[in-house]
């Protein structure tokens, strides 16, 4: 059988209650407006470092959990004991530069919010650059963030163009969202 050309049609075929099929049909290149479902996206990108995606939207639900549903402040305060709870979760991908990157990230987001507002209007002041600028300014502004983690985060979140094909049903209700790439 043929490689898939594209998450679109790599899910195709994907029984519904399949976490990729539902994560593709739901989330994937759709407007994202709270700050904490940015900071999920962004360390679950991280996390995902290494490992297949279809690890980590096994694990999710466990992420949410583990990581007190990415509520930011509740994050960027853990403490030791926090760390070595999480190093502890078999539920989530233990890795300590993972999790410390996630609390420094967490803290990022703070002073983010107290300069600009938000993390999605940071997002949108930066708002469009090139995949390689977003690389760039994200390497700069937070840690384990490189160039496949930024690309699929920024396509994810609308960003960036690319997360649907136009044959893909989908399509359509991504483009509805209204996401960031499109308002250039």
């Amino acid at each position: 059988m043929e490689k898939p050309k594209s998450y679109c049609e790599a899910v195709e075929h994907y029984d519904p209650s399949n976490v990729h099929r539902i994560y593709h049909d739901q989330k994937y290149g759709f407007l994202i407006e709270d700050d904490n479902e940015l900071f999920e996206l962004l360390i679950l990108e991280i996390f995902q470092a290494g490992l297949s995606w279809s690890t980590i939207l096994n694990k999710r639900t466990n992420f949410q959990k583990a990581f007190h549903q990415f509520n930011i402040p509740v994050v960027a305060a853990y403490q030791e004991a926090d760390r070595q709870r999480l190093l502890n979760d078999a539920g989530i991908v233990r890795n300590r530069l993972k999790i410390e990157a996630a609390i420094h990230n967490a803290n990022v987001l703070l002073r983010l919010k107290s300069e600009f507002g938000s993390f999605k209007n940071w997002l949108n002041l930066n708002h469009p650059r090139s995949k390689e600028d977003w690389v760039k300014l994200f390497k700069k502004t937070f840690r384990f963030t490189g160039g496949e983690i930024v690309n699929e985060f920024m396509m994810s979140a609308g960003y960036l163009p690319g997360a649907h094909i136009e044959s893909c049903p989908v399509y359509r209700d991504a483009i509805n969202s209204n996401p960031p790439w499109q308002r250039k």
